[in-house]
């Protein structure tokens, strides 16, 4: 006999309880477990196969809420029979695996250094992700932190860049600000278009509860009460490096993202993102995950390619 409680975040629980527990009676009627609400969690007591498969159910149902904005007893009945038949439901679809439900999908882990990853962001107020191109860090950087801003863990995400190209001096580049900016941030725009309906994505950008900005307009600035992501750190100077670190307030959380295999910036051997996985690996509350080839999520021609490049780099 074991027990679990599941944690309903950036949803009505009501969506997933249902009137009056309703939702929650329906499948106590069909799976030996005791099964009760408090609050925004669920708790479920009985044995551990049951247990997994009302996990894998709630999951699912939690996924149905997002992509259609509510759930009915005929969503729940076929789930309950998909489960109970030979074709069981996807494992990996919990409260617990997933990182975001949006409308087209659920966005999880797909790699053992992805879910790492992922955990490594719930433990700890500051995480870096180091490794090849493809290997998804930006894309989950970004769903974790829309995930905490949907669940009111934080009130606003910050995601910034060094913009080498332009030499982070963007003054003599022709447009206004945003035009400016846009090329070398694209990136993170694509992450948060994929992730965020167009409609939202507008709101929370002309509301300034999304800032997307180079690293250079970061400086001097305090960031309370938010999740910041600091992309192609491998990029940063030392100076660029303390400055952002020392950017976090009260409550809030950061990413830092990079691949030391492709430093653009001409003094390499200096990178923020190298000295500081030098000397910030005993702090607790940091901590580093690196990823390898094996973690690529693109085309599958990307991790060939990487392994490739790889070896020429080791021969040489």
């Amino acid at each position: 006999m074991s027990k679990k409680i599941i944690e309903l975040k950036g949803v009505d629980p009501f969506q997933i309880m249902g009137v009056n527990d309703s939702y929650l009676n329906m499948l106590t009627e069909k799976y030996p477990l005791k099964i009760f609400a408090r609050g925004t969690t669920i708790h479920l007591d009985g044995d551990d196969v049951y247990i997994e498969q009302v996990n894998r159910i709630i999951g699912e149902m939690l996924l149905t809420a997002s992509q259609k904005g509510y759930v009915e007893t005929t969503d729940i009945q076929t789930l309950i029979n998909m489960e109970l038949s030979n074709r069981p439901l996807d494992k990996d679809i919990t409260a617990e695996t997933v990182i975001l439900f949006k409308k087209s999908g659920a966005i999880k882990p797909r790699s053992a250094n992805q879910g790492r990853y992922f955990k490594a962001t719930l433990q700890n107020d500051i995480v870096f992700g180091i490794g090849p191109a493809g290997t998804g860090k930006t894309y989950l950087a970004v769903a974790i932190a829309v995930a905490a801003l949907r669940n009111n863990e934080v009130k606003r995400i910050i995601l910034t860049r060094p913009a080498v190209e332009a030499g982070e001096s963007l003054g003599f580049l022709p447009g206004d600000l945003k035009e400016k900016i846009e090329p070398y941030l694209a990136p993170l725009y694509d992450a948060l278009h994929d992730i965020l309906p167009a409609d939202k994505f507008k709101a929370y950008t002309d509301q300034h509860v999304i800032e997307i900005l180079p690293l250079a307009y970061m400086r001097g600035r305090t960031l309370n009460n938010a999740f910041v992501i600091l992309d192609e750190a491998q990029n940063t100077t030392s100076m660029q490096m303390k400055m952002f670190l020392t950017r976090l307030g009260a409550n809030s959380k950061a990413i830092i993202t990079g691949d030391i295999t492709q430093i653009d910036i001409p003094d390499r051997i200096n990178s923020g993102l190298i000295e500081a996985r030098n000397i910030l690996t005993h702090i607790d509350g940091i901590e580093f995950i690196y990823f390898d080839p094996s973690d690529v999520v693109r085309h599958r021609l990307v991790k060939e390619i990487i392994k490739a490049y790889n070896g020429k780099e080791t021969r040489e």
